[in-house]
This record gives C-alpha cells, structure tokens and sequence, in this order.
C-alpha cells in the first residue's frame, strides 16, 4: 500500500519537475534563473524543514527511534562507501561517480514524501540519515571530488544545515520554543522545501541536451548501483538483521532511513563537481536520470521492505 502511494507521490513531484522543464523550453524563465531559487533552497528552506521536523514533543520511543535512525544510517553509508573502494577498483569509478552512489537526494525528496505517506511526526527520523550524510558528503564525498587531502573540519561544523540540526535538537531535548509566530514562519517555509527543489530540477533538465546525456554510457552503471544495488543491500540487511524491534515502531522509523537511501544521487554532488572542475555535466546527468526513474525503483523497494 505505501509502494503504491509512494509511487503516486512521486508521480505528482514529477509533474513539478515537468513544469519547471516547460517553463524553460517555453522561455518563459532562463535557466540561469534558477540559481536564485537553489540559493534560496540551500540557505533558507532547506534549514527551515529540518528544524520544523525537530520541532517536536520529547518521547523516549522517539529519542530512541532516532539514535536507531543515525545507527542504522551510519551502517547504511558505511555500505555504500564499502561498495565503491572495493568494486571502484575493478570498474574503475571516477570522483563524480564514486559521490553520485554514495550520497542521495535526501534533504530535497524525502523530507515531504514522508510527510505525505507517514505523516509530518514521522520526519524527526529523517534528520539521521540527512546529518550523517551531510558530515560524511563535506568531509569524505569533498575528499572524493576536490581530491585534496585535508577535511576541513571549520566548514563541516559551520554548514548551515548542521547548525541548525544542532539547534533543533537542542530544542527537543529541552522542550524549549521559539515564540508561535517564529515556529510558523519557519513552518511555512520548510514545506516549500519539495516543489522548489522538483522545480529547479526541472529548469535544469529544460537546459541540458538529450543527446548529450544519453551519451554518458557508464550513465547507466552508477544509477544501477544508485537506485538499485545499494538500496537492495540496505533493504536487505534492516529486513533480517532484527535491528527493526530493537525500538517501538521500529519497522516505520527505519523505512524513513531507507527511503533516504533509496533516493536518486544528489544534486549537491554536481554542485560540488561545478566548484572543482570535476565534469559537471556528467554529475548533473546522473542526477537527471536517476530523479526521473526512480519513480520506478523506489516503490518496488519499499515493496520489497514491507513484504
């Protein structure tokens, strides 16, 4: 059942994503537009959103279901990076595709599925995964790309994201609050979260060539081991290791972390690529493509979770 409205869902973000792509092709927008509005996502939105799914009473079942959310993340990326060094040397993976398998969508896709299929008190789980992967992307997934040495271990701590993760919790642990007002206005604008991101996703796929695209043949490779071979791995070990009763409602708090496993590659490793002059393009092929089938693939894994 939740395969079915998780399909759905994503159906409807795709329609997003088709808007945005036709509001370029009918050049209504530039595509050069949409740095504004991933600025704006970045900075803005993005934080809102994972500070209103902190913004919750305190439980124990809830703390405890998301130390299990971070654990199981933890093992989670742990596998996929496992996945990369060992078969990377016989397939011989580059920066981008090695960063493309490990770090997913999570922040721009998850956060309002789950709002939509689990409901919004369901989304405090998600905050592990997304904090785990945020910590691993600026220090492991920036080695990858940058190929520096070094972690700057300054920008991990002062990234927006993780500030304000920080602050949520800190929060939640308390039972402190903002005045209501400050608690709707970040509320307002953490829901927008979904349709801005599918929107510049789409402006993007209005400027980028076809051709060009389907060119990339290892294309297909790294979104097999994106949406398919890392996801099913993780899928298989929460299903029968037994780490789903270790908590109440453990089986749901740890679809959320699958569900930010299963997500297409991350929009942020093109990003990054555009910084380090790393092949860009190839980066936001993956992304394209991956975005738009899974769609297919994430469902049948849920499926597959809940059977």
């Amino acid at each position: 059942m939740i395969g079915l409205i998780l399909a759905k869902k994503i159906f409807s973000m795709f329609l997003i994503i088709f808007s945005g792509f036709i509001l370029v092709k009918g050049k209504i927008v530039k595509v050069e537009e949409s740095k504004i509005l991933s600025i704006i996502t970045l900075y803005l939105i993005m934080p809102c959103s994972f500070f209103n799914a902190l913004i919750v009473d305190y439980r124990p079942e809830v703390l405890q279901g998301l130390i299990l959310a971070v654990v199981a993340s933890i093992l989670i990326h742990i596998w996929m990076i496992l996945v990369t060094l060992v078969l990377g040397k016989f397939l011989g993976f580059s920066e981008v595709e090695q960063a493309s398998i490990v770090y997913s969508n999570a922040g721009n896709l998850v956060l309002p599925i789950v709002t939509t299929i689990l409901g919004s008190e369901w989304v405090i789980y998600s905050i592990g995964f997304i904090t785990i992967q945020n910590f691993l992307f600026w220090s492991h997934g920036k080695t990858i790309i940058s190929g520096e040495k070094c972690i700057d271990i300054r920008k991990i701590i002062t990234n927006i994201n993780i500030i304000v993760i920080i602050i949520g919790l800190i929060l939640f642990l308390t039972g402190l609050r903002f005045p209501a007002p400050v608690h709707d206005a970040i509320g307002s604008v953490g829901v927008m979260i979904g349709p801005i991101a599918m929107l510049v996703t789409g402006m993007l796929m209005g400027s980028v060539s076809w051709k060009k695209i389907f060119s990339y043949h290892r294309m297909w490779l790294v979104i097999l081991f994106r949406l398919i071979i890392c996801p099913l791995g993780a899928v298989l070990f929460v299903k029968y290791s037994g780490i789903t009763t270790l908590v109440p409602s453990g089986q749901t708090v740890l679809l959320v972390t699958l569900l930010a496993a299963m997500a297409p590659a991350a929009s942020s490793v093109t990003q990054m690529a555009q910084v380090y002059d790393r092949n860009a393009d190839y980066a936001s092929a993956i992304n394209v493509i991956s975005t738009l089938l899974c769609i297919v693939t994430m469902p049948l894994l849920v499926t597959l979770y809940q059977c």
